[in-house]
């Protein structure tokens, strides 16, 4: 009771003191009993004053700024009960904020932008690469596969070799005369005009072949009488051709092989062991220039010549050997 009449005393002398259009608003304070009780008696207590808006003696205007103090403390312990890191939200920050706001969604916009913008880059540069990857792999496949048919085609033509059959040889005319080298030293001298024929066959099914050959060399004690070589020419697929090579020589100088050759009417009077060697030389583009297989074959002779048997064919057919 003694406090309260304590009370009543404190506001009636603080409430005729202070004027009626005063911007100042009284305070009451209101005691609590306090916590920090030592004794655990409820009469012991310490008091604790608080401020205390009056409704009664504040201006009209009082109520709209009690009324944003009230709010700001209620935010204010609102915020406090937040946990740390939290973001606090107040009404101001709608106001005074707003344009922040919008400042920071255009950052943020402008960032989404940007990365926009390098992840359709990136995306660009997957597919470009992608792309690349996708080339590279389409040419090494075509060439793969293309060397692939090419060899399938290589190994197809080569069992499909010409087949060359020799016919005849025959002596138009055949010298033999005292003489003199470049050099003038005397030696006999042989002079003769042959005709070779043989006969060339095609056996490919898909391609020709175009045909050349090495010099055709008669030759007698290693000493070559004669020469000649096959026109070049092309053999259709499944072809066959006769062939005829002219081989002549003209004034071979014999040295010391010439003397048994030798007579004194000019012509030779005895049988002349002669060889002729050359390489026949095909070649087959199937493929144009990629694919081109080649076939060699060597052919030597053995044969003899009849000075009896001038302007007649001598048979070739069981004297020569084919490689």
């Amino acid at each position: 009771m003694h406090m309260h009449a304590k009370t009543d005393s404190e506001v009636t002398s603080l409430a005729p003191s202070s004027p009626t259009r005063s911007p100042r608003r009284p305070v009451y304070y209101v005691q609590s009993p306090s916590r920090d009780s030592h004794d655990g008696e409820k009469t012991t207590t310490s008091f604790h004053s608080t401020p205390v808006l009056s409704p009664m003696g504040s201006p009209p205007h009082s109520n709209s700024s009690v009324g944003r103090h009230s709010r700001e403390s209620s935010s204010s312990r609102f915020s406090g009960s937040l946990k740390p890191g939290s973001r606090k939200v107040s009404p101001n920050d709608v106001g005074s904020g707003g344009r922040q706001n919008r400042k920071g969604q255009k950052g943020w916009k402008e960032i989404d932008v940007i990365e926009e913008e390098g992840l359709l880059e990136d995306e660009e540069s997957r597919r470009g690469l992608s792309r690349r990857c996708y080339f590279l792999i389409f040419v090494l496949g075509f060439f793969v596969l293309f060397s692939v048919f090419s060899l399938i085609l290589w190994g197809a033509s080569k069992p499909q070799k010409p087949k060359i059959a020799m016919k005849s040889i025959t002596f138009e005319s055949f010298v033999i005369q005292a003489g003199s080298d470049a050099t003038g030293v005397a030696t006999d001298m042989a002079t003769l005009n042959s005709t070779v024929k043989l006969a060339f066959r095609n056996t490919a099914s898909f391609f020709g072949v175009h045909v050349t050959s090495s010099p055709l060399d008669l030759s007698y004690s290693r000493i070559t009488l004669g020469s000649g070589s096959i026109k070049k020419f092309y053999a259709k697929r499944n072809a066959q051709r006769s062939v005829a090579i002219s081989v002549i020589g003209t004034r071979v100088p014999l040295y010391g092989s010439g003397a048994s050759l030798s007579s004194s009417t000019g012509t030779t009077t005895v049988p002349v062991p002669l060889k002729l060697n050359f390489v026949v030389k095909s070649r087959a583009y199937v493929l144009g220039k990629l694919v081109k297989p080649k076939f060699n074959k060597k052919i030597e002779c053995s044969l003899v010549f009849d000075p009896k048997k001038v302007n007649v064919p001598i048979s070739l057919k069981n004297s020569c050997t084919y490689a």
